[in-house]
This record gives C-alpha cells, sequence and structure tokens, in this order.
C-alpha cells in the first residue's frame, strides 16, 4: 500500500465544474513532487460553500487504485 499527501484549494466556482460534468478527473502535486490523478467524485464529502481546501492524504492499494481519501490538515 502507498500514501499520498497533497494540499487541495478549490474554490466553489472550480468544484462547479465538476459537479457538471465538465471535469471528471482531479490533477494534483503530491508534497514529495509526484503528479497524482484520481476521481473528483471522491471530493464529493469534502465540499463546503467555499470549496474543498486543506491538506489530504490518499492511500493506494498494491493495484494502483485508490482505496481511501481523507483531510488530516487545514
Amino acid at each position: 500500500m502507498e500514501t499520498v499527501y497533497f494540499r487541495l484549494n478549490l474554490t466553489a466556482e472550480q468544484m462547479r465544474s465538476y459537479y457538471q460534468g465538465v471535469a471528471s478527473q482531479v490533477i494534483v502535486r503530491a508534497n514529495d513532487g509526484r503528479r497524482v490523478q484520481f476521481p473528483a467524485q471522491w471530493l464529493r464529502r469534502f465540499v463546503t460553500t467555499g470549496g474543498v481546501n486543506g491538506q489530504f492524504e490518499m492511500r493506494f492499494g498494491d493495484d494502483r487504485k485508490l482505496i481511501d481519501l481523507r483531510r488530516v490538515g487545514n
């Protein structure tokens, strides 16, 4: 299993493009410099009126599929 940390600051307007189906994937730069892509649907539970903000931890299985995403800080 692999763990990746990243910071995300998406406005409510930016998140709207995911809900409208304009974009289905999120691409982030991890804290260690890697570029990571994952389905936008994983962010739904973190959306507030201000968008999605904070430090996140994502875990991937041995098959490189995302198995967990959680907020670990502001």
